[in-house]
């Protein structure tokens, strides 16, 4: 048996967040991972954290008070919202942004050009309200760095991850301008000489940054952070959570937690039988591709309903939607790639199996996703085609398929890219209405000509704009940056399925993340985080960043609750 204050289950952004925070408090820590390496969705996600009014943007003059993104939850969650947890997010989340900046080695980028979801909401901002983890080397790891799951080698080139922004325009542009090409190089050159020195890339981005900067911060405070140790069960003495038993590579060890217990095992993206009871569409539960790491099977949420926790499905969704591709690995296994980038480049149209569009392909990646199940007949499977011509994809390339100079020869040969000299060829190559396509793709084209979508309203919003390319668009003379003409054969497509990057479901908590029992009660040692909690955003999804916003502010509030103190 061992004894700690506090003993965090999973190693996601939430579980890190709520173990530096209390370590820094003077609470003892342990952290049980379930897998070999610690880090979970997280590792694989972007990093970007939606906290408005962060130190960031108040170091810009961008200022706003609390009542604005309150109002902006309040009227895009509708019936979900829930005042106090809002709040407690919105007070509490800048707090923790200055304590890591202040007292860890995690550090941030700002977000302050990046637009919410959805322009057209009230109370909607054009900035400053995300922020990102910075860059972090991984040598300050040490040893440990090879306990650091990496990022998911489909995003990544020979893996190594690409930040978002400016950098990825480097990468798009790297053919064109001897700048980017530069730039490129320099980085290609430092990942190889890191393959050679340490068997992995150092320079560590987006979601990998955010978890490496939390571990070392972790290890800095003496916290345990141990793998391939799940947990089997709580312990629970006179209605309290006292501890758990973990099964580790030693075998099985007791943990006794003075100050409770916090759950943060990244929700059930992949827990067949609860998908299957709260994801329409997954009828059987494997109807759903989650992009999310394959250890994230509902653990958290088990355990928590095992000492009286409620985990609901009355959200407005129960998952963080996204469109997912299956890309065929040599090694017989099948990686599920999200579409968060190329969908709102100016080239590229999304299309169903009768070949007409069904929305707007440059909004957010739930909206997408949401669309394509409302327009999915019942009965028939949820699948598209992304679909785009030789100069966008050599440009942005197309999924897991890379622009250029990289080849795109092994993946039309394992069947994951579908290619034709005509759109006629093509749609016979995906089984699809090939009149269908063809009078799509002559409106898009006319449509993109002119620079309006008259049918879905691409490019409309803030967020589209941003995500499309508007210097590129401009050199062509295209008037809208997220939409031009498909003219150049070969075309191509990638088909498109139904995934997400996590789940939303789950334990019902209070503001200070405690998880509650059926009658509304706090059961006494027992906190939530991650996507173990239920949504504060009540399943809906408004900005960008809203999974790990609020893991890593409830994760700081739980570690204060646990410690005895007010925030």
């Amino acid at each position: 048996m061992t004894e700690v204050d506090l003993l965090v289950i999973g190693s996601g952004a939430g579980g890190l967040s709520a173990a530096v925070s209390a370590a820094h408090l003077g609470l003892s820590v342990l952290v049980a991972e379930k897998e070999p390496q610690f880090g979970g969705t997280t590792a694989w996600s972007g990093g970007w954290m939606w906290i408005p009014r962060n130190p960031l943007a108040r170091a810009a003059n961008i200022e706003e008070p609390l009542e604005e993104p309150l109002a902006y939850l309040k009227a895009e969650l509708g019936t979900q919202f829930d005042e106090a947890r809002a709040r407690a997010f919105l007070e509490q989340g800048p707090r923790m942004v200055e304590f890591f900046q202040r007292e860890t080695q995690l550090q941030f980028i700002d977000g302050n050009l990046i637009p919410d979801f959805h322009g057209n909401t009230p109370h909607a901002a054009v900035g400053g309200r995300s922020l990102c983890a910075a860059p972090f080397d991984g040598r300050r790891l040490g040893e440990r760095v090879h306990q650091l799951k990496p990022p998911l080698h489909e995003t990544t080139l020979w893996g190594m991850g690409i930040a978002s922004g400016a950098e990825l325009r480097h990468f798009f542009n790297a053919m064109r301008r001897p700048a980017s090409f530069l730039y490129v190089t320099r980085l290609v050159l430092r990942h190889w000489r890191d393959l050679l020195l340490h068997r992995r890339g150092m320079r560590l981005v987006n979601g990998n940054a955010l978890v490496a900067a939390l571990a070392a911060s972790a290890l800095d405070k003496g916290v345990d952070i141990r793998v391939s140790s799940p947990a089997q069960r709580l312990i629970m003495k006179g209605g309290r959570v006292v501890g758990a038993v973990l099964h580790t590579p030693e075998g099985e060890l007791e943990v006794r937690a003075r100050r409770g217990v916090v759950l943060a095992c990244g929700g059930f993206p992949h827990d067949a039988v609860r998908k299957q009871a709260l994801l329409p569409h997954a009828v059987t539960g494997e109807e759903h591709w989650s992009a999310a790491s394959r250890g994230n099977t509902g653990d958290g949420l088990r355990l928590g309903e095992a000492a009286g926790g409620i985990v609901k499905g009355d959200l407005a969704q129960c998952a963080a939607l996204a469109p997912v591709s299956l890309v065929p690995r040599p090694d017989g296994s099948v990686a599920h790639f999200p579409h968060l980038v190329e969908r709102a480049k100016p080239g590229l149209i999304a299309v169903l199996p009768n070949g007409q569009r069904f929305t707007n392909e440059a909004d957010s990646y739930h909206d997408f996703m949401q669309a394509l199940l409302n327009a999915t007949p019942a009965g028939e499977p949820a699948q598209a085609w992304l679909l785009c011509d030789h100069a966008f994809i050599r440009r942005y390339g197309l999924g897991a398929v890379k622009p250029a100079p990289m080849s795109m020869h092994s993946m039309l040969a394992n069947g994951y890219l579908l290619s034709g000299d005509t759109l006629s060829e093509l749609a016979a190559a995906c089984d699809m209405d090939a009149q269908g396509l063809q009078a799509t793709v002559e409106r898009y084209n006319a449509l993109a000509l002119a620079g309006r979508d008259t049918d879905f309203a691409k490019g409309e919003t803030p967020y589209n704009r941003i995500q499309g390319d508007a210097v590129y668009a401009q050199e062509q003379g295209w008037p809208n940056p997220c939409m031009a003409p498909l003219t150049q054969g070969p075309f191509y497509a990638v088909r498109i399925v139904p995934g997400s990057l996590g789940t939303f479901a789950g334990l019902q908590v209070n503001a200070d993340a405690q998880v509650l029992n059926a009658a509304g009660e706090p059961i006494p040692g027992l906190y939530a985080g991650g996507n173990d909690m239920r949504s504060v955003m009540g399943g809906h999804y408004p900005a960008g960043g809203i999974t790990l916003g609020p893991a890593m502010t409830f994760g700081f509030i739980a570690a204060h609750h646990a410690a005895g103190l007010s925030l």
